[in-house]
């Protein structure tokens, strides 16, 4: 797990920025319009925020990858394993609803929206595929990390060929979770034991992004990167669901992280 170096709005995965032909981020909550709970660049249109706001604070963001707010296209995430392929560019109002996306087509950026759970974005530099998915503890125990790589194969990826990063998600220092919880991973899974720690009491602290890296081992991937940053606990970089629970909060941001191929 590699320590990254603080940065004003973005950070990257040295994974992929060594891939030809790709531009990514994950966008700190630095930089944007909003204020208040959304405090600032909040890109989330669910979140109760003005919606000239976050449109934006996207349009701001697709400015730091060289394209324009209408390139980028989002889904309204429901912490499934569904996918959307995308071929061209469609409207929020046009979303469907899915956690993960794909493509071949340039000039396109693969947004997901997040506020804990983990953003992981994909790249297949020979075949010029590019996957981006939203990776909750409900889309990752449902597997949404395969179903992403198995419809970029369906656009002629191979498994081998992909590289993934692991984008800012809250860690587990930060993660309490009841016995039930832990029983759901383990029943799945007897070695899934290992992503928890002993809280207090019968609290476990259950490390979502060591979860996530195994299942992308499993998968066959040629190299997977973990970034080290926990939503959770830097409030300064990160919009936080669990943060906003705990300190009584009803509003909170939605931090983007965005893949695209350039040549569009």
């Amino acid at each position: 797990m590699r320590p990254m170096a603080r940065q004003e709005t973005t950070f990257t995965a040295t994974l992929l920025d060594g891939v030809p032909g790709v531009r990514h981020a994950f966008f700190t909550r630095r930089g944007g319009v909003s204020e208040g709970s959304y405090a600032s660049l909040n890109c989330g249109f669910g979140s109760g925020d003005r919606a000239e706001s976050v449109a934006a604070n996207r349009r701001r963001a697709m400015e730091r990858l060289a394209l324009s707010g209408d390139d980028l296209v989002t889904v309204r995430q429901t912490h499934s394993a569904d996918v959307a392929v995308v071929e061209a560019p469609w409207t929020p109002a046009q979303a469907p609803g899915a956690d993960a996306l794909v493509t071949r087509a340039p000039g396109v950026a693969l947004g997901v929206l997040t506020a804990d759970c983990a953003p992981v974005l994909f790249a297949d530099a020979e075949a010029g595929v590019i996957g981006a998915a939203h990776a909750g503890w409900r889309g990752g125990l449902a597997g949404i990390l395969e179903a992403t790589v198995e419809a970029m194969t369906g656009l002629g990826a191979r498994a081998r060929g992909i590289v993934a990063g692991i984008g800012p998600c809250i860690h587990q220092q930060s993660y309490e979770v009841g016995p039930e919880f832990q029983a759901a991973f383990v029943g799945e899974e007897a070695a899934n034991a290992d992503f928890f720690a002993p809280g207090d009491g019968d609290r476990r602290l259950f490390d979502l992004p060591g979860y996530l890296e195994r299942r992308l081992a499993g998968i066959g991937l040629a190299a997977v990167e973990r970034l080290a940053h926990d939503t959770r606990g830097e409030e300064d970089l990160f919009f936080s669901y669990r943060r906003a629970v705990e300190l009584g909060e009803t509003r909170y941001g939605r931090g983007l992280s965005a893949i695209a191929l350039s040549g569009g």
